[in-house]
């Protein structure tokens, strides 16, 4: 028996990926489950084999491997016109939701109301949450004593304030010189990169992290608008980088929204929370982030820019992604990466966990008044 996707009417398709966007609870693992469940092992729209193949190939690639998922096998039953409409159906629920949420959070001031205690008792939950993933993608990921060493020496980078625009790909480079034993040449990368960001000089590191909380409002204040254009830049950053899981992206998103001052570090959290409480990628809460950032344009260009990637790999590439991931030096190269973007996110969230503990105190008050 072959298997293979019914014919289905572009409108169909997208109804069919909405009704997965509506019901993509409990992160990727329970979204990829229920896409493997209806679409293979039901509806025999392509064979075990075949998907996880597919799924393989985009656990190697930046993005949400659920989402590319839905764009790919959309494409099978529709070509490109069907997987847009199917990437677009299964993001649009939380798009909207979380688009609605944004809008709410700013319009009542959360943070000043009755609810912000709450908030706040909710952001130490989600530090857990990303402590757990932590530990979670360095099971998969730190699988040697280079790329432990690889994801150590990325966290002290960033503690220093070493841009990851020279972080990430040194990390790449060095473990793919490793893997074939130029030792030599791995450590002479190493000292160029730090070299290059010796001359760049540090951006805000832990110390300024460290600081009272309170200036971001200043500093959110001072700060000068984004542009639409910088806004959609910085979600197309962040959907090219995230290897290894949704939780990858918090670095990238954070490095702009909080080092720019679009916003503060208590309102990053909050958006990770309602993200989290949604049917959708965790990346969504790139759409709260843009909304602060440029209000409901801002939304758009940032949701636009983190899903481009995810919508890009599947329907420009589809046909090449296997030959691709098979390249023996682009893995290792991956791999590195990988390993460099866990030590990322191990350092942001002891700088998000400094913040909450400062806030704490606040937290106590709320619950005695």
């Amino acid at each position: 028996m072959n298997d293979s996707p019914p014919a289905l009417s572009p409108g169909q398709i997208f109804v069919r990926f909405l009704h997965f966007g509506l019901l993509a609870w409990g992160g990727p693992v329970a979204q990829i489950a229920m896409i493997r469940r209806e679409l293979v092992d039901e509806e025999r729209w392509l064979s075990s084999g075949r998907f996880n193949r597919l799924l393989a190939i985009y656990q190697v690639l930046p993005g949400p491997e659920a989402h590319e998922l839905c764009v790919h096998i959309g494409m099978l039953a529709g070509r490109r016109l069907g997987g847009f409409l199917a990437g677009l159906g299964f993001m649009l629920p939380g798009f909207v939701l979380m688009f609605a949420l944004s809008w709410l959070y700013f319009t009542i001031d959360i943070t000043q109301s009755a609810l912000g205690p709450v908030f706040l008792g909710v952001q130490v939950a989600v530090i857990a949450l990303i402590v757990r993933a932590v530990h979670r993608i360095g099971e998969h990921v730190l699988l040697d004593k280079w790329l432990w060493g690889i994801g150590v020496a990325a966290a002290l980078a960033a503690f220093l304030g070493a841009s990851f625009w020279i972080t990430l790909p040194a990390a790449g480079l060095c473990y793919a010189l490793a893997r074939r034993e130029q030792i030599a040449l791995a450590g002479l990368v190493l000292l160029v990169a730090a070299a290059v960001a010796w001359f760049v000089g540090p951006e805000a590191g832990l110390l300024q992290s460290l600081a009272p909380d309170q200036a971001a409002p200043a500093q959110a204040a001072a700060a000068q608008k984004p542009s639409m254009f910088a806004i959609f830049l910085s979600g197309l950053k962040a959907g090219l980088l995230t290897f290894g899981g949704a939780y990858t992206v918090i670095p990238f998103l954070r490095d702009d929204a909080v080092g720019n001052g679009w916003m503060s570090d208590a309102q990053f959290l909050d958006g990770l929370a309602l993200s989290g409480i949604l049917p959708a990628p965790l990346i969504i809460f790139s759409t709260f982030v843009g909304y602060y950032g440029g209000g409901p344009l801002g939304a758009i260009a940032m949701t636009a820019g983190i899903f481009l990637p995810a919508f890009s790999f599947s329907l420009l590439f589809h046909d090449r992604l296997e030959r691709v991931v098979e390249n023996k030096t682009l893995h290792s190269f991956l791999e590195g990466v990988a390993a460099g973007v866990v030590g990322l996110i191990a350092a942001t969230t002891v700088e998000l966990a400094a913040t909450v503990v400062q806030r704490l105190p606040s937290l106590a008050s709320g619950l005695l008044i």
